[in-house]
């Protein structure tokens, strides 16, 4: 061997590790929350790149390892064209009815050719990588087999109504007015609501919906801003035949989303009730949020291809009662529930500054209602919750002891939550103030 040039050994693991690093640099740097098609052809680019340097590296060593070509190519290539189309979520739905046997027949065939030419612990390493190769195909095949429809296995409870080109799914429930329209966070759905409407609804009428792309509704071409979310749950309560006055309550990023629709129809909007709500000055009044929301980006471009094989149950986790619980985690589990939460995630600048447009909610009754583990742990956050507050001469603020998630779902969060949600029902029905604890 010439001087200076490194055992098979050495350069399995380099290959291998440069693969890794050059996969994370492409999908978590150079091309961030990018759409599934594209974080996919990265990663496969990536560490197609490591399998063709063991190649032409090891071809240099008295122990050459041509077959790592096999899987260079393969990767490589098909990473590029991923790259280069940047296919559509059917697309990519068709694809991995194809790509899961063709990645196990390659790992298969690079495992017994590798046995052949590489030894030392150079091929344990290589094992492993072939091995996470095998694992993905397999999990991706049985997910697809063993997976049915969202929508056959939980049929959806209210109704699903036109807004044009597409259907949304909307649950009212309960009887009086004002009615209450509950609006989700980033990654939740009607179902998520299951505790607030079980809690509202003997007292007036309640309504969880699914936003384009979420639970029971159509998917939408393009993500959609704060605007065009408004339009829609507007055309959706009017083809319900859901009318005012309602109240209007949304929960983290669903308080922007709630915020646009009271700017843009402010005649129907009663009250709000704001549950531990993103502000819309959430870039500048936290200081650690643009670092945090530039992480999100990257981490929620993966989710979908997580979801894919068969991971998605590692996402999911909800603390409602076992028969809300399963649709929760069965639809967080699904690739559509990680790409739309992707999607609405790089809206987030445009529905913040939407969001702006409401400068004042007169007199009418606001309750902001916080949760302490946001209080203890986010510098800004309480502040951001108080400037809220300033939209209505008619606010109150409480803290609910209760996690960001939990105020929707735990047992206790949710009863903080159906508290403040019936304090500004009877405040609309009485047009008295409302009333400090």
């Amino acid at each position: 061997m010439s001087p200076g040039v490194r055992p098979p050994t050495g350069i399995a693991l380099g290959s291998m590790a440069a693969g890794a690093a050059a996969a994370a640099l492409l999908t978590m740097l150079v091309l961030p929350g990018a759409t599934e098609g594209v974080t996919v052809g990265a990663t496969l680019l990536g560490f197609g790149l490591g399998w063709a340097m063991l190649r032409v590296c090891s071809s240099r060593t008295s122990s050459p390892q041509p077959w790592a070509a096999i899987p260079a190519v393969a990767m490589v290539s098909t990473g590029a064209a991923l790259m280069a189309v940047a296919p559509s979520d059917h697309t990519m739905n068709t694809l991995t009815w194809v790509w899961p046997p063709l990645a196990l027949a390659l790992s298969v065939w690079t495992y017994l050719r590798m046995q052949r030419d590489l030894t030392g612990p150079g091929r344990w390493l290589v094992t492993v990588a072939l091995v996470l190769l095998a694992v993905a195909s397999v999990g991706a095949g049985v997910r697809n087999i063993a997976t049915d429809s969202f929508a056959n296995t939980y049929p959806a409870p209210g109704g699903i109504y036109s807004v044009g080109d597409h259907d949304l799914h909307l649950d009212c429930r309960g009887q009086g007015q004002p009615t209450v329209v509950l609006i989700s966070g980033l990654g939740e759905f009607s179902g998520s609501w299951a505790r607030i409407l079980d809690g509202v609804a003997p007292t007036t009428r309640v309504c969880a919906y699914d936003r384009a792309g979420q639970g029971w509704s159509d998917d939408v071409d393009h993500p959609q801003d704060g605007i065009a979310a408004a339009a829609d749950l507007h055309a959706l309560l009017a083809a319900a035949g859901e009318t005012g006055p309602f109240v209007l309550v949304g929960h983290s990023i669903g308080g922007p989303y709630a915020m646009t629709y009271a700017a843009n129809h402010a005649v129907e909007v009663a009250g709000m009730v704001l549950l531990d709500s993103t502000s819309p000055e959430q870039f500048t009044a936290i200081p650690s949020y643009p670092i945090q929301y530039a992480m999100m980006r990257r981490a929620y471009a993966v989710m979908p291809t997580l979801a894919r094989l068969g991971l998605g149950v590692a996402l999911a986790g909800s603390h409602l009662p076992a028969d809300d619980a399963a649709p929760v985690d069965a639809m967080s589990a699904m690739p559509r529930a990680g790409r739309n939460a992707r999607d609405e995630l790089s809206m987030l600048p445009v529905v913040f500054e939407q969001a702006r447009a409401l400068t004042t909610l007169g007199g009418r009754p606001l309750v902001v209602l916080t949760s302490a583990e946001n209080a203890r742990d986010t510098d800004g956050w309480s502040e951001a919750q108080v400037d809220m507050a300033g939209l209505s001469s008619n606010a109150v603020t409480h803290e609910a002891a209760a996690s960001h998630a939990g105020i929707v779902e735990d047992q206790g969060g949710a009863a903080a939550s159906v508290q403040a949600i019936t304090s500004v029902v009877q405040a609309v029905r009485t047009g008295t103030p409302l009333a400090t604890r």
